[in-house]
């Protein structure tokens, strides 16, 4: 009987006309051997992945928007391909989508639909163990939600065919695969879900946990260090400025061969130059000190990291860590989406436009990410123990039909200095520009809450905010209003369209400020960016700012 199902003669015409226009053999499904092994007939070499830097002060400008045809996505076997090893989920998902495919009553569909939707997260956690092999076309189920070619129209699946697969600039902007690979290769942690208490955690958890700690200190330490040594190289300026001046005497305008006494700018220099040797003694202790931590820190993090590999890292073959990946990938997906949106994981040809322009490829994201970075310089900014970096926040392209971007954590628990955020946008909304400005809102309120701590509401951004939400009487969830005043921010105020409460203006005037061009130009667009403006000359004046 299972043979029978799985059948391409079952497909009968009603039901290849629901698949899709394109009646060409390709079309078509091959389902023989299609849940038994097969050997690989074709060696795909993997992606590479991109390295942190935070040297870059901008995006990189974007030439190259898309790329030749991949001709894996026009294969007639892809599906069976797919399917092949992933024993019995592949029967089940393949019942499943027949019978929805099937359905002509719209609550018999609703229910196979519905069932469809974990069937496909179950098959994606199987398959997100051994991804990385022969057959590419798990890699594109995983990144794309590409399942049954059919399903979408034959001019989408040229424009998915040219979507540029490797990361040619280096951006922490990965498709999920990609994430997925830098899992494995420990080059990052986990996407961070509820946390086993101390005594429930493994010897490799612990070590894990550990090593992630000395990591942050260490990193930690060295930005205060390049501080501490900015620091001494301005004192040292100003102390060879100070020697000179002392040290340069003119000639005795009646006495021949004397020169005139020190000057009373000399004198005060004198001073001057003691203070900043009694400065320069203090941080020449301080240097010393934290270059000491730093060598025991990177010594600390050398045997962690040699027992945490005598212990094996993170295994190829671990599925538990690829499982509560995929747990946390599908978390993101319902939250991009949202409770009343379509949840459908993988690509049907209704719920998505053939144009490369409006879909999340890298390029497009990034695109909209300098758009929002060009209005809101701080977005990237993150200042600990006096040294300001720009770090963007690894960015997971999920294949998924949201409408929001989402923060997942603006930074990990044990290195808040260095550590990238990580964010999540729909490859599929319906306005991409829109979603990537809510994950940065979203980016900046977590950012600003998590520094604040336990005074989130009564400091800084969201203090401030929070006060003018409380005083309001508002009801609901402030940070949603919040990411709702932020999208005004960056789309119309940006432009002297006044679209929110003057309060709140101030408030995002101060903490998310636009780039002082923008500022002089705003100042003649109105009375209340012009009052806005002078309270910013005032700022300065006192020093306040």
């Amino acid at each position: 009987m299972t043979d029978n199902i799985l059948n391409a003669g079952d497909i009968d015409p009603e039901i290849a006309e629901l698949l899709g226009n394109d009646t060409s053999p390709a079309s078509i499904p091959d389902f023989s051997d299609l849940f038994e092994d097969q050997v690989p007939q074709q060696q795909r070499d993997r992606k590479d992945v991109p390295a942190e830097d935070f040297s870059r002060e901008n995006f990189p400008s974007i030439t190259k928007w898309e790329q030749d045809p991949d001709p894996v996505f026009f294969e007639k076997d892809y599906y069976s391909k797919l399917l092949t090893g992933e024993g019995e989920i592949s029967k089940r998902i393949h019942t499943i989508l027949q019978k929805y495919l099937k359905a002509e009553d719209p609550q018999e569909k609703g229910v196979y639909r519905q069932r469809l939707i974990p069937a496909w997260w179950d098959l994606a956690r199987s398959m997100a163990t051994h991804y990385q092999g022969d057959l590419i076309e798990k890699r594109w189920a995983l990144r794309y939600g590409y399942f049954l070619p059919t399903l979408i129209s034959l001019e989408q699946r040229r424009m998915i065919s040219k979507v540029i697969t490797s990361n040619e600039f280096g951006e922490p902007i990965h498709y999920v695969d990609e994430w997925f690979d830098l899992i494995l290769e420990g080059n990052i942690n986990p996407l961070a879900t509820d946390e086993l208490k101390p005594s429930r955690m493994s010897s490799q958890n612990k070590t894990k946990a550990l090593l992630e700690k000395v990591q942050g200190s260490k990193e930690a330490n060295l930005t205060l260090l390049r501080t501490l040594v900015a620091n001494r190289d301005g004192l040292e300026s100003d102390l060879n400025s100070q020697i000179r001046l002392i040290t340069q005497h003119e000639s005795h305008p009646i006495i021949p061969g004397i020169k005139i006494a020190n000057t009373p700018e000399q004198k005060l220099s004198f001073n001057r130059a003691g203070e900043i040797l009694r400065k320069l003694n203090k941080l020449d202790k301080d240097i010393n000190l934290n270059i000491e931590k730093f060598k025991d820190a990177d010594a600390e993090l050398g045997k962690l990291g040699d027992k945490f590999q005598q212990m094996g890292g993170l295994s190829k073959a671990d599925k538990g860590v690829m499982g509560s990946e995929i747990d946390s990938i599908r978390q993101m997906a319902k939250m991009c989406v949202g409770r009343q949106g379509n949840h459908l994981p993988f690509l049907l040809k209704n719920f998505f436009f053939p144009n490369m322009d409006l879909i999340g490829t890298r390029e497009n994201v990034i695109r909209y990410m300098d758009q929002v970075e060009q209005v809101d310089p701080g977005v990237f900014r993150r200042t600990f123990r006096q040294k300001t970096n720009r770090i963007v926040p690894h960015t997971i392209i999920i294949p998924c039909y949201g409408d929001r971007g989402v923060c997942w954590e603006p930074f990990e628990r044990f290195n808040r200095a260095t550590s990238r955020g990580r964010i999540a946008i729909p490859m599929f909304p319906n306005n991409l520009k829109m979603a990537v400005i809510i994950a940065l809102g979203d980016l900046r309120w977590n950012v600003a809450k998590e520094k604040a701590a336990h005074y989130w509401m009564e400091e800084g951004l969201t203090g401030h905010y929070y006060q003018w939400f409380n005083a309001k009487k508002m009801r609901g969830d402030v940070r949603l209003k919040f990411l709702g005043d932020y999208v005004l921010w960056i789309t119309k105020e940006v432009d002297g369209v006044q679209k929110i409460d003057k309060d709140v203006r101030g408030i995002f005037w101060r903490h998310l400020p636009f780039p002082q061009p923008i500022k002089d130009s705003l100042r003649n667009r109105g009375f209340v960016y012009n009052e806005l403006y002078k309270k910013d000359m005032n700022r300065e004046m006192s020093d306040g700012y």
